[in-house]
């Protein structure tokens, strides 16, 4: 393998034409798909019912509905919760921004939470420094595929009469002590987007095992109304709600997707374990922490640059070494991008306090009382948001051990040459390309 950084004119470490294209789609798929597209029912039929009931089954839950989104699922999630105008819901400062929107969602009030600097999860250690008079939930978002402490989280939310809702839109398949994601809290929504390790292309799921949050839920996913669409409606909206439901056609090919999904784990496990033992000692990398309570699902495989051994101190400069070391892996074939270059307070419509206009819902009286959103009281994620790049895709089934092996020669390449990473040159490089 030429030790010439592929960015620069060198041969890439992997060869692309070998990697299988993310999701995989084979004859189980086909046959489902046009199964729905032939059907009668192309809104909310069969395929979404079984869909639901399915992957209920499959994760362990009672109630499950398929939505058109996880943003959706986890707006079902805040209002089957009981969460409302002025209410605060704990959410951690990194994260998508769904992870906080939807709380905006149903005009309550996000308060952030700094995470920890190794599992890069909502640090459970400053929950209750956090919570005001008004906190009525916690956030607990299960973040590239890595479950939180819930056994210490749970815990403080019993003392203060939480909610736990969990963002497991990442988390498919990823286990605490064994238990899956999803089935760790009073509630929780996961995401089916094409970039998910299961995916349908578009759309999400609201699972709990409570009736009544399951009602709340199902009556902001359906107009409002409080029967579904396969059972005798009325048409009558009896709370504001929206149109969350999705089609038989993303439904059927969900469906097909779960019957192999086991498979698609166990495969991204193999690879994520073969890089975390094989890139072990590589100067200036930092791999993923995994720790002994957690099963990860490897939806990012997260890498980090030791600015710290590298002396590189300014926030500038590190993001600007980052994303080039990120295009030198792109160049080597490797699907690397930087997931979240913000933290959520740095978001305008958070920092503004104006999501609606007229600075609301921080103007409902009182609701904006203690509530700061000054980057200094979240280093870590700032820290973090700096100096990482996430590993998508090329680890997904069928791509087994031998593209994982290319990958980690790609890792090692880049990392072992980073002396010779000039960000000026590589930015110039990807101008030219776009010209």
């Amino acid at each position: 393998m030429s030790e010439t950084l592929a960015i620069y004119g060198g041969t890439p470490a992997v060869d692309v034409t070998k990697v299988v294209n993310w999701p995989p789609v084979d004859k189980t798929d086909e046959k489902m798909v046009l199964d729905a597209l032939y059907a009668q029912v192309q809104t909310y039929g069969k395929h979404n019912m079984a869909f639901g009931e399915e992957f209920a089954k499959w994760n362990g839950n009672q109630y499950a509905l398929f939505t058109n989104s996880g943003t959706a699922a986890l707006h079902m999630c805040l209002v089957g919760c009981g969460i409302g105008a002025g209410d605060h819901v704990l959410v951690t400062a990194y994260s998508w921004s769904s992870s906080a929107t939807c709380i905006l969602h149903h005009d309550a009030i996000p308060i952030f939470v700094d995470i920890d600097p190794e599992t890069f999860l909502m640090d459970p250690d400053k929950i209750e420094e956090a919570i005001t008079p008004r906190t009525k939930a916690i956030i607990v978002v299960q973040l590239h595929g890595l479950c939180n402490d819930m056994d210490k989280i749970n815990a403080i939310a019993r003392k203060h009469n939480l909610k736990v809702i969990e963002d497991a839109c990442q988390a498919h398949g990823a286990l605490y002590k064994g238990r899956k994601a999803g089935t760790l809290g009073d509630c929780a929504a996961f995401s089916f987007n094409q970039n998910k390790c299961l995916s349908c292309g578009e759309g999400g799921m609201f699972v709990t095992n409570d009736e009544e949050i399951y009602k709340g839920g199902a009556k902001l996913w359906s107009f409002g109304e409080t029967a579904r669409p396969d059972e005798r409606r009325d048409y009558h909206a009896y709370a504001l709600g929206w149109m969350y439901r999705n089609n038989e056609l993303t439904a059927a090919f969900g469906r097909a997707q779960l019957s192999k999904y086991d498979f698609y784990f166990n495969t991204l496990r193999e690879n994520g374990e073969y890089l975390l033992k094989n890139l072990a000692g590589t100067p200036d990398l930092l791999l993923p922490y995994e720790p002994e309570y957690a099963t990860h699902n490897w939806y990012n495989f997260n890498l980090r640059i030791d600015f710290d051994k590298m002396h590189i101190t300014d926030p500038e400069e590190q993001i600007a070494f980052r994303d080039a070391v990120a295009a030198a892996l792109r160049d080597e074939g490797i699907r690397a991008s930087v997931w979240q270059r913000f933290i959520l307070p740095e978001m305008t419509v958070f920092a503004a306090k104006n999501a609606y206009g007229m600075g609301y819902p921080w103007s409902i009286p009182g609701a904006d009382e203690g509530v700061d959103y000054s980057l200094e009281k979240f280093p870590n994620a700032l820290a973090y948001s700096r100096k990482h790049i996430s590993i998508v895709q090329t680890l997904r089934a069928p791509n087994g051990l031998d593209i994982a092996e290319q990958v980690r020669q790609g890792i090692s390449k880049v990392f072992n040459n980073l002396d010779k990473i000039d960000p000026e040159r590589i930015r110039k490089i990807l101008e030219d390309r776009m010209k």
